[in-house]
């Protein structure tokens, strides 16, 4: 069937590639504009219009799906259906009422579990042992309509948002071209969802992203290994901004935010035992070992990290 792809960042990429691979016909890929980046702020194009165009592929980058032109132009396409991934702006009626079969979206979450903008950072920072990726119809209520298939991915202890969101990416865009194959076959019904279990998964924000060291080891863990990359977990060091990478729980007592010094490491206290921390990385420098940033700005063991959170 003829399909219109929509998505914007990398993570959508593995969809799209899948999709271009597979038999249904690729007939265009709507993405965001062209947006500031770098120190120059240049305009640069998402990854999925970049892959789009490298795959010979029409690109639409409307500023709002809403836009007259862009309805026009999508419906001159003439889509069947429309897979999406990460998209990244809310989809009209008049839009949505476009396409015969509607637009299919992949959601990187088992739902209705961790509906919204950030559900595996959620799935993360809440200790999810399972999480997994769902292809829905969309509607216009927040990702609430109903849905055609599931995958799951059990959660590692050392997973960052990251590492998960690399799975699901994979393993989710095999799901999205299934569901395609059976929606052209006529072999396959969405179902609502269910009632319970609704839980929300809105945008991490920078302020959510700094540590409180008042918090048990495991509380602290989870975040920074939810915000990592993205927007990255951080703390304060002589009113200096410190990001943080993924740590690890320690046995060792040491009072909450207070920092041990060693040759080979470095420790901050929680609120139950220590962690040790990874790689560490200051404003404006590049990112190393907590040992080297600790020997180069001469850190001594007692000094503190931050605060507690107001």
């Amino acid at each position: 069937m003829r399909v219109v792809f929509a998505g914007t960042p990398e993570v959508a990429v593995p969809s799209l590639d899948a999709i271009a691979a597979s038999a249904h016909e690729l007939v265009g890929v709507v993405t965001r504009p062209d947006a500031p980046s770098g120190r120059g702020r240049k305009l640069v194009a998402s990854p999925v219009a970049q892959r789009a165009e490298a795959l010979g592929v029409p690109v639409l980058k409307p500023d709002h799906p809403r836009d007259p032109e862009f309805q026009e132009a999508l419906r001159a396409l003439a889509p069947d259906c429309c897979p999406v991934v990460a998209y990244g702006a809310l989809l009209p009626q008049s839009a949505l009422d476009l396409v015969p079969l509607g637009w299919v979206n992949l959601h990187f979450s088992c739902l209705p579990a961790w509906r919204g903008a950030a559900p595996v950072q959620h799935a993360v920072w809440a200790g999810d042992e399972v999480t997994g990726a769902t292809t829905f119809r969309i509607v216009k209520a927040m990702d609430a309509g109903p849905t055609f298939g599931v995958m799951t991915e059990r959660i590692l202890p050392t997973d960052t948002a990251g590492d998960l969101l690399g799975r699901l990416a994979e393993g989710g865009a095999g799901l999205l071209v299934s569901t395609l194959d059976h929606l052209a076959a006529g072999t396959i019904e969405a179902r609502e969802q269910p009632a319970d279990g609704v839980s929300l998964a809105p945008k991490i924000t920078v302020e959510d992203a700094e540590v409180d060291w008042s918090e048990p080891a495991v509380a602290v863990d989870r975040r920074i290994r939810a915000c990592t990359p993205a927007p990255g977990g951080w703390s304060t060091h002589e009113g200096e901004r410190i990001k943080i990478g993924p740590v690890q729980i320690t046995d060792v007592d040491l009072p909450a935010g207070e920092l041990t010094v060693g040759k080979q490491e470095v420790l901050v206290g929680t609120g139950t035992t220590a962690v040790r921390l990874g790689e560490v990385k200051a404003f404006g420098k590049r990112q190393m070992a907590a040992a080297d940033w600790a020997r180069g700005v001469r850190l001594a063991s007692g000094v503190r990290f931050g605060g507690p959170r107001a």
